[in-house]
């Protein structure tokens, strides 16, 4: 069904390409017009199957575990960079950050889409609210220690911890 969706697109914007410079004094308003709601068929088809396949209860529930595997695996390792983060160089934190942390961001966010459909629109705002202030904080302390600002490094890895612990909160208490 994808396949055929993307292939109407195509043909809906080729065809209407073409029925426009078919002629050079007017344009063939039927044909065109034909072709663009050839394309919009193939869009509408698109979404259908986008929006189907990702509210499959198995899709649905593959990405709940990732999420949920992900959170916890940032939270514990904030924890563990908190714990240690005297005896860390401050310019070593962005390599922490990314060694530890790049991969749980990435899985997260790609399965964000998942809540919405097992959650409800509210509950996934919550959930996502909370794990985008601590996303930020992340990348600040990145950011900070690439520049080599110490005493930011510090403040946005409490910052962070909260605002992570809030999203694992707000997913457990989703999750049930």
């Amino acid at each position: 069904m994808k396949a055929l969706a993307i292939f109407l697109i195509i043909a809906g914007f080729v065809l209407g390409a073409l029925f426009t410079v078919l002629s050079v004094e007017t344009v063939a308003w039927l044909p065109y017009l034909a072709a663009l709601a050839l394309g919009f068929v193939g869009i509408v088809m698109l979404k259908r199957s986008h929006h189907a396949g990702a509210s499959d209860a198995h899709h649905v529930e593959g990405n709940l575990g990732t999420l949920e595997t992900a959170l916890d695996s940032i939270c514990r390792n904030l924890d563990e960079l908190v714990g240690r983060r005297d005896r860390v160089p401050p310019h070593e934190f962005r390599f922490e950050i990314d060694r530890h942390f790049r991969e749980d961001l990435t899985a997260f966010a790609d399965a964000r889409e998942s809540m919405q459909h097992a959650f409800g629109l509210q509950a996934y705002a919550d959930i996502m609210s909370a794990f985008a202030a601590g996303e930020r904080y992340i990348n600040r302390v990145w950011t900070a220690s690439a520049d080599g600002y110490i005493d930011e490094v510090m403040a946005y890895l409490d910052k962070a911890q909260r605002q992570f612990a809030e999203a694992r909160e707000a997913f457990a208490e989703q999750r049930g």
